[in-house]
């Protein structure tokens, strides 16, 4: 067994080596004034995005003789991402999400940057060049996300034990092809580790395999890279705003319009669900980008339309900081059902997860607790600590949209490519894919627009060398400036304002989650009197709340501890602790009434029900009891 796995890893270096040459990429420079351009817009310290008001005159505004160049369905990092592809080419474009930006499954995903090492070994094993492209497309796209934000994404080195001398072999040549495959888009090289340096790496790793008649040989350690997903996501949002583009949150087609002679789609109708307002928007082209729901938008445009969309739940849990360390992350590469389960450092938690598990598609996806419980179980095997039901801080599940193309013959396979289709003539959809290519796939969707439209834009596509707002200027020692320059005024509960320091873990919080407008926070957190932490053994600043009301969009509560902080995602049970501050400051800053303040703490805790915290989980089953 061990000679022919040998013999198709060994087939399998030649099959790279042909699928390198053939993948080599390059980009002309001949748009990069107009980067420059959009640089010194984007990296102005005092730029703002346009008032929600204004978006929504300028969505409204759009008529049949006057039309946007595009309008994007969807919010999540694809739909982003295609709205800012389009407003820097120069074309006019408009984008609607029903929710916030990144409220679905963008925000639930395993905060992974990565290539794809399981696509890595399916193309070796069974030579497939399909797979390879995928590698090589993802591994091309990973570099550039992280050069594009890099206050918010990272490199993260990720252990994978090892409990035979096999095992070390097998890992150890299966990512020095990863390495290989990735050239120079290579984060850092991999390498083996003993058991002793591994342990002194990852103190909580386990010295004995699962079965306890096998001891750990050594790790092989490999990197990818790690983001704070929602925060890439609004952070493209904000930044196709100030390249130009009318984004608006909280807004929900509930109907496409057709032109009556030729059936083409030319608009749709637009609802505020803030607000209630309706109003009609035209385009030339619709970029259907709703993720898991992109059917339902398709079945507006044609009630007869093939669904395209396999949902898939994958679910993640978090779990206190002991639990792994702060600069390594481990992956279980094969579990007794055949899936791979990772545990990583995240914002001051850990993160594991996650599972792959047939889905209806809903707004608001629940884990289930036997989902929970498999991925405990998993991770049992490889720590020498009790892994317990009760540390679980919050659990969360996102629904992954793999893509079938409704035109094909044969539906067997599902894509984990992206597929962009335009089956009602109008109506671009772009689904499937991954995170890490968001960037391309909205090229391609932004392409294919603009044949569909015989739209005219001013200039190629130049997102690949654009960073998202607060990466210009942003340096890994920024927070140290913040530290030294701001303090934390805050007030006591009799009413009396006092400074407190800018400390580290605040000052590091602030420069990684808004990058250099991290400056903007720290005044508000001076001059304001909104210093104080919102939960305690949390950095989230009360001042946090007020800049993202007034500089990204945050409309409700729950944008704020579920998107814009992570919060909810983090500590569900400091969530609430913290709700009724926020709620309060929103108030302040959109003019709430008591009424709306009550109706904002009823969702946002409506909303942390589903994330299964144990608390939660255990509240749930006294009630089913």
């Amino acid at each position: 067994m061990y000679a022919a796995s040998f013999r198709r890893l060994a087939s399998g270096v030649a099959f790279l080596a042909t699928g390198g040459a053939v993948l080599s990429l390059t980009s002309s420079d001949k748009d990069l004034p107009v980067v420059e351009s959009l640089k010194r817009t984007l990296g102005d310290p005092t730029a703002s995005v346009p008032s929600r008001s204004v978006q929504v005159s300028a969505l409204s505004g759009a008529s049949l003789t006057n039309p946007l160049d595009i309008l994007v369905i969807g919010g999540g990092a694809t739909g982003s991402g295609v709205a800012l592809d389009a407003a820097t080419r120069g074309l006019r474009v408009g984008l609607v999400e029903r929710d916030d930006f990144s409220s679905g499954t963008s925000s639930r995903s395993t905060k992974l940057i990565h290539g794809g090492v399981r696509y890595l070994e399916k193309a070796v094993f069974n030579l497939d060049y399909g797979q390879l492209r995928l590698v090589f497309h993802a591994l091309e796209e990973r570099k550039q996300l992280i050069e594009n934000a890099p206050h918010l994404c990272r490199a993260l080195p990720c252990m994978t034990p090892c409990f035979s001398w096999f095992e070390v072999v097998y890992f150890w040549m299966g990512l020095k092809m990863y390495d290989l495959v990735a050239g120079p888009r290579l984060l850092h090289l991999s390498r083996y580790y003993s058991a002793k340096q591994s342990v002194e790496l990852f103190p909580t790793l386990a010295s004995k395999g699962k079965d306890k008649s096998t001891t750990l040989t050594g790790t092989v350690v490999y990197y990818d890279g790690q983001m704070n997903d929602s925060r890439v996501n609004v952070g493209l949002a904000c930044t196709a705003a100030l390249a130009g583009a009318s984004v608006l949150n909280h807004a929900e087609v509930v109907s496409l319009i057709r032109d009556d002679v030729t059936k083409r789609v030319i608009g749709a109708r637009i609802r505020s669900n803030l607000s209630g307002q309706e109003f009609d928007t035209y385009a030339k082209v619709v970029v259907n980008a709703a993720g898991p729901f992109c059917d339902s938008v398709r079945k507006m445009a044609d009630g007869e339309s093939k669904p395209m969309i396999c949902p898939s739940s994958g679910v993640h849990i978090v779990l206190p900081d002991y639990y792994s360390p702060q600069g390594m992350g481990l992956i279980v590469p094969k579990t007794k059902d055949g899936r791979v389960v990772f545990m990583l450092p995240w914002l001051g938690k850990t993160v594991a997860g996650t599972t792959d598990s047939p889905t209806s598609i809903t707004a608001l996806p629940k884990p289930r607790e036997d989902e929970i419980q498999f991925i405990l179980d998993t991770i049992t095997d490889y720590l020498n600590i009790k892994v317990r039901r009760t540390d679980v801080l919050s659990a969360w599940s996102g629904i992954r949209p793999l893509a079938m193309d409704p035109t094909a013959k044969n539906t067997e396979n599902m894509s984990r490519d992206h597929i962009v289709l335009e089956d009602c003539p109008g109506l671009v959809t772009i689904t499937g894919g991954k995170w890490t290519t968001y960037r391309s796939m909205a090229e391609d969707a932004v392409d294919a627009a603009i044949k569909s439209g015989k739209l005219k834009p001013r200039i190629d596509c130049v997102t690949q060398k654009l960073q998202i707002v607060g990466s210009y200027g942003w340096d890994p020692s920024s927070f140290a400036a913040l530290a030294q320059q701001y303090v934390r005024m805050k007030k006591t509960h009799g009413g009396e304002t006092v400074p407190g320091t800018m400390d580290t873990a605040a000052a590091k919080h602030l420069s990684h989650a808004y990058g250099s407008m991290a400056d903007r926070v720290a005044t508000i957190a001076q001059e304001e009197g909104l210093g104080k932490r919102l939960a305690h053994g949390h950095p989230f600043l009360e001042a946090e709340v007020a800049y993202c009301a007034r500089n990204e969009y945050c409309e409700s509560a729950v944008d704020f501890i579920a998107r814009r902080c992570r919060i909810a995602f983090l500590d569900t049970n400091a969530a609430e602790q913290a709700l009724k501050r926020v709620v309060e400051i929103l108030a302040s800053e959109h003019k709430w009434d008591k009424s709306r303040q009550l109706q904002e703490l009823k969702m946002a805790k409506e909303f942390l029900q589903t994330f299964k915290s144990s608390d939660k989980a255990h509240l749930q089953q006294q009630q089913e009891a």
